[in-house]
This record gives structure tokens, sequence and C-alpha cells, in this order.
């Protein structure tokens, strides 16, 4: 499944903003009328909205808004709602966000959308079911605008990146028409300061009083970002109404899953029915898990030495079907946990074990991989490539088990043989 801010990232791509690790790793995601609700707590100016859970809700919503027009929004983790489409039939053909000018059709719309399956250009093929909905007061829109914030780890501070061409892919702005995004970072010893809005407001062609408006907004972010521990702020469109107010009209963000614990009210926020089962599993026994789309499975220690073994199974010919790095102090439970969430992927067709023992034990690996086989079995080629502290001590274990474990000397050695087994097990 591709992360619900694939657009994001590939605008951090084009615009030169580096990412050196995978985001989602670090990430929790909200669903946008959540976003809003925060925001709204900083004083960011946003439409007014109702969440609804049920088709009973929607009329309740659409009274309590008043219309004239109202807004019914999918809520899923993934981008290009509007353009998605659903999969079930009598969920209608008008995508995941709908314009409305009556109550009666926000009631007919949510009850069409409902526990349906939205496909979008970020869910992949399978979609997303939509388990709750947005209604929210229709906006009088005279102009669109993107912003965003993030961590540039390159310079270890706040980046805004911004551009006129609000409301469009912006992957494919930065594509097409790079020169359309402006990106500028803030020192974290001076903050948000004038010349930052100015320079925020001449990068979205505003002047006069939304040049000010932007300019305020642009300050008021930047302090939602650092207070709420946030990784990713995406405001797409940012719009100017006919009446020259400018508001977020849609809201994406992302937070630091290592800093939740200064975070509770945030923690609260999960919704682990937008998340794969195997990375909550995984994040109950403090494992970084991602789920890819491949058909070998990793477990790794460290989080360049798992990119490295993806990219040589890819160099092979095969694809990776995780980034799965189990840490340097992991135990023989957690070693345990890992193999069993790579098991339960259906797309596993073998599984290669690389770790380099520093902190962690070569032997404790090998505890916890004859463990977990015994318990759940192992239907797939098995290689298992060990090196450093107690080497000697984990590859007798593996070798004493009586498994069908496949030794390996090194990395290249090791990504030979999985890639071969796989092969000749087609």
């Amino acid at each position: 499944m591709p992360p619900a801010d694939v657009t994001f990232l590939e605008a951090i791509a084009v615009t030169g903003l580096k990412q050196r690790e995978p985001v989602r790793e670090v990430d929790m995601n909200i669903h946008e009328y959540q976003a809003k609700a925060v925001l709204r707590e900083f004083g960011v100016p946003v439409a007014r909205g109702v969440p609804v859970f049920s088709a009973d809700e929607a009329a309740n919503a659409a009274r309590e808004l008043g219309g004239p027009v109202w807004v019914v929004k999918s809520q899923i983790h993934a981008g290009g709602r509007g353009k998605g489409r659903f999969k079930e039939a009598g969920a209608g053909d008008k995508g995941g966000v709908r314009v409305v000018t009556s109550a009666d059709a926000v009631v007919e719309n949510v009850a069409q959308m409902l526990g349906k399956t939205l496909v979008t250009h970020q869910t992949g093929p399978d979609g997303k079911v939509v388990n709750r909905l947005y209604i929210e007061d229709g906006s009088d829109i005279a102009n669109e605008l993107y912003l965003s914030l993030l961590v540039d780890r390159e310079t270890s501070r706040v980046a805004f990146v911004a551009s006129t061409e609000g409301g469009m892919d912006i992957e494919a702005v930065a594509e097409e028409t790079p020169e359309k995004i402006v990106t500028f970072s803030v020192d974290p010893a001076t903050g948000f300061m004038p010349h930052h809005g100015r320079t925020l407001a001449k990068a979205l062609g505003l002047a006069g009083d939304t040049a000010k408006q932007v300019a305020k907004l642009g300050a008021t972010l930047f302090k939602a970002f650092n207070q709420k521990d946030m990784s990713l702020l995406e405001i797409n469109p940012l719009v100017v109404t006919g009446d020259d107010q400018v508001i977020c009209l849609d809201a994406k963000v992302g937070f630091d899953s290592n800093a939740m614990y200064r975070h509770p009210d945030i923690a609260e926020l999960r919704d682990e029915t937008e998340e794969d089962d195997k990375e909550i599993e995984a994040s109950k026994f403090d494992l970084s898990y991602i789920a890819l789309d491949g058909t070998i499975g990793c477990m790794v220690n460290g989080a360049g030495l798992a990119m490295a073994t993806m990219d040589i199974i890819k160099l092979y010919g095969e694809e990776p079907a995780n980034f799965l790095d189990v840490g340097g102090g992991a135990t023989t439970e957690k070693v345990t946990a890992a193999f069993k969430i790579i098991t339960s992927d259906p797309n596993v067709k073998g599984i290669l074990v690389n770790i380099f023992g520093g902190i962690m034990r070569c032997d404790v690996i090998a505890e916890g991989v004859v463990t977990a086989i015994k318990d759940v079995g192992l239907q797939v080629p098995l290689v298992v490539r060990l090196e450093g502290t107690n080497v000697q001590k984990g590859k007798q274990i593996l070798s004493e088990s009586g498994l069908n474990v496949i030794p390996a000397d090194d990395l290249d050695d090791a990504a030979q043989k999985i890639v071969a087994a796989v092969k000749e097990a087609e």
C-alpha cells in the first residue's frame, strides 16, 4: 500500500528537500476533520464542519451547518479523494468529495459513500473503506493555493513549501513547472519572522490584506507545527474566498510518533482501521515495520542496513515485502514477533534475515527465529546472514535447530540465495 503522503514526498524530491529515512516510519496520521480541529485550537481559519459516522447523523449535520451549500467529504488517509472512484455499485460516480445544495442531497450522498471502498491514486487498487465522512460549509473559492510545512532533514529546520498552483497534485506541478514552487526554511533560533511572512505572501502571489492574512497564518502554522511535534502539515488547497478571506480548505497532518508520549490528546486520534494490521502489531513491540508490495520479507537491524538490504534484493530482480528494523536492543520476544509478522503476509515467498550484531547479539536473533518457526512453521525459503557479536553461537543455534535454514556468508551472498530460492519455488 502506498504511503498516505506520496504526493508530498514526491514534491520533496523535486524541490530538493531530502528525507534520509522512510517518513511513515515516524508518522502518525490523522483525518482531515481531526487535523482541522487541531489547527482551529491555534486560531487557524478553517470552514465549519461536522464529522458523521452514520447516515442517521447526516441530516442533523446538514441542519446544524445550515447551508445553502454543503461539501460531503470522505475521510480516509489518502489524497486524491475528489478524483477517486468507488468500487461498489450504488455509490455514485462523483468521487469522494461532493458539493451539494440541499440537506436531502447531504443525506443521500452520505448513504451512498459510507461503508464503500474508495480508490484513489494514493490508495492503490484495493482502495480504502470509508468509515466516516465530514460535512462542511461550502466556500466561495476565488483562488486556490498550496502550502505545506515539513522537517527538512538536510538543514534540521522546519521548511515551508508554497505554490500558486493549489488544488492540484503537487508532484505534477513540481515536474511540469518547478519554478512555481518556492521553498524556504526557518531558523529555530529566531522562529517565524516578518520577513518570512513577506516571502510566503510573495510566493503565493498575494498582496494587500490577503498578504497580511497569509503572513499571520504562516506564523500560526509554524507555532502549531512545533508545539504539536508535527512531521507534516499540508494545506491543499489554501483558498482565497470571494470576499478576500484566506481559509485552509483541506488539511493533512502527520505527527512524530516518537513524541506522542507528550501529546496523549493527539495519540487518541489514531484510527487503526486506516493502518495495515501488520504495522499495528509491529507498533505493539516497538518494531519499525512498513508493509510493501514485494515477495521477500526482510528482518534487519538498523535502518540503513535495512534499506541496503532492500536495494540489493531489487538489484537481483525481486522486490522487498517490507521494511523491518528490529533495532539494536531487540529481545528474543521482539524477534519472534517480527518473524510472525513477516510470515503473516500472504505475499511473502521468501525471507531474508540480515543481522550485523553490534549491540544486537546474533544468538538472540537466532533464538527468536527458531522460536518463531517452531510456533508458526516455515512454509517459504529462509536465508539467514549473521555477523558480529556472538555470531558463532548464533550460527550454532540455527544449525542445531534441525530447521531448513539456508546460511549466507555476506549480504551479497544472502541476496542471491534468497532470490534464487524464491524463483526456484515459483
